[in-house]
């Protein structure tokens, strides 16, 4: 079997040095070039063009986001990020991720060599994802324009002590997802109106980088979307994406719903875990939910989503055709778990039936 052609572009000669080592060990990759910037990278593609890149995103010359949206223009080739664990970081791969990039890596600014080398599983499986990851779903097909803010009534009143007239949501639309998903949720959301149902959500995302995804979302989308933070409310018009390196729960007290944010170890190798979140809506929501598992790899959420069918609740899989990769959607459908399987682009409409009552 022909081995996984690499190519490493990073401006740190010890990352270079330690990637290349890394994956060099590894039985079916190759690291054909590893250079310090996309200039070099360039020239070296012009002699072999390679089936995976991992890229640094800020460097001299030119910054790893210039070069990837050239990349996705001119020839789409799955990225792997490696990006560094700050929030400026954070905030830079974001516009990686929605530029194409298949999946990130993290790096701290301190202990960089031993970090990398206990991070080598994630590395590995990292490359070997993005080579089967379907890159031209990722190519941008348009930029998304940015919205008005979304004030609430804060401020102009402080909101009501006690009970009396709480908001309440009847409905609750839970969404996991993994590679590929970081734009697959920006196509969904940024459809949906103002008016939706309240939506919890699992995106498999190192810790650090949700906020600024969370974010990123908020400003293109009409609804309000945040990082979740434990005993949000889970309210009409509003998203909660599980932060990264813990799990988020669906709770209910009365008819209120909100999350809760708890530590806790790897469920399905992942922290936040579809799984755990799934499992929760089935006991909290039950037949009030509508379960919704989107491109990713791996099996996280398929057995949490049969247990909402069980529940009562609606199941809906993202369709092969539409996935980056079609792992978590496939294993959701192969254990019965999935009522029905949509395209990308009309799981906002299976989102928005949520406001209505169930046909049966």
């Amino acid at each position: 079997m022909e081995r996984i052609k690499v190519l490493i572009v990073d401006d740190s000669a010890v990352v270079r040095q330690v990637l290349t080592g890394l994956l060099e060990n590894v039985p079916g990759i190759q690291v054909t070039y590893a250079v310090a910037d996309p200039i070099l990278a360039m020239e070296r593609m012009k002699m072999q063009w390679p089936d995976v890149i991992v890229l640094d995103v800020e460097m001299p010359r030119m910054d790893g986001i210039t070069f990837l949206r050239k990349i996705m223009s001119e020839r789409p080739t799955p990225v792997v990020i490696c990006s560094t664990l700050t929030e400026k970081g954070a905030q830079t791969t974001m516009e990686a991720l929605a530029a194409g990039a298949v999946a990130i890596i993290t790096k701290p600014r301190l202990g960089l060599k031993q970090y990398l080398k206990d991070s080598s599983d994630e590395l590995i499986t990292a490359v070997r994802t993005a080579v089967r990851a379907n890159v031209r779903r990722l190519v941008p097909q348009h930029a998304a324009p940015p919205v008005t803010a979304k004030y609430t009534a804060d401020v102009i009143v402080a909101p009501a002590e006690g009970n009396a007239l709480a908001q309440t949501t009847e409905r609750v639309v839970a969404i996991g997802t993994s590679t590929g998903g970081t734009q697959a949720l920006e196509e969904v959301l940024t459809a949906l109106p103002r008016v939706s149902p309240g939506i919890v959500i699992v995106q498999h995302m190192p810790e650090k980088f949700t906020a600024a995804f969370a974010a990123r979302l908020n400003g293109i989308c009409r609804i309000a979307v945040k990082e979740a933070q434990n005993n949000d409310r889970v309210v009409p018009g509003r998203a909660l994406i599980a932060p990264g390196g813990k799990h988020m729960l669906l709770r209910r007290n009365g008819a209120q719903y909100f999350v809760e944010v708890v530590d806790g170890p790897l469920v399905n190798r992942h922290r936040p875990s579809v799984d755990v979140l799934f499992r929760s809506v089935a006991k909290a929501a039950g037949a009030n939910a509508l379960g919704v598992i989107m491109t990713g790899m791996g099996d996280d959420g398929a057995a949490g989503l049969l247990e909402m069918r069980k529940a009562g609740a609606r199941t809906v899989a993202q369709d092969e055709a539409s996935c980056v990769v079609y792992g978590m959607p496939k294993e959701a459908v192969k254990r019965g778990a999935v009522e029905k399987t949509v395209a990308l682009n009309a799981i906002d409409k299976e989102i928005l039936q949520q406001l209505a009552k169930f046909s049966g």
